[in-house]
């Protein structure tokens, strides 16, 4: 069966910096978009990175852009995101997903999504 693991979380100060990496398996990694979302106490949870199948195509949400990068090793069945300099807004549990149905909008909203990891912990303080 598909599965996403996430990885690389924990507790920084403000303007520090995380690599979070998410492993994939049972699925044609490469066939896929890759997407990041995070999820904060009380709130929805919000697209905040995605990248195509073959790396070239990446989109951030406008509260990450210039801060985080995302990118993929195809070879390695993995999605990475760079994250600095954090910011205590940022705290959040973040999940990976995958998809294949790539659209403007369906790689920004969560039902574009069909499988997803189980999240990691973000704890950023001020």
């Amino acid at each position: 069966q598909v599965q996403l693991v996430e990885s690389g979380g924990g507790l920084v100060q403000a303007g520090g910096s995380l690599r979070l990496s998410c492993a994939a398996s049972g699925l044609t990694f490469s066939s896929y978009y890759m997407g990041w979302f995070r999820q904060a106490p009380g709130k929805d949870r919000e697209f905040v990175a995605v990248v195509r199948g073959n790396g070239g195509t990446l989109y951030y949400a406008d509260s990450v852009k210039g801060r985080f990068t995302i990118s993929r090793d195809n070879a390695k069945s993995t999605v990475y995101l760079q994250m600095n300099p954090l910011k205590p807004e940022d705290t959040a549990v973040y999940y990976c997903a995958a998809g294949r149905r790539f659209t403007p909008t369906t790689i920004r909203i969560r039902t574009g999504y069909d499988y997803w990891g189980q999240g990691t912990q973000v704890t950023v303080s001020s």
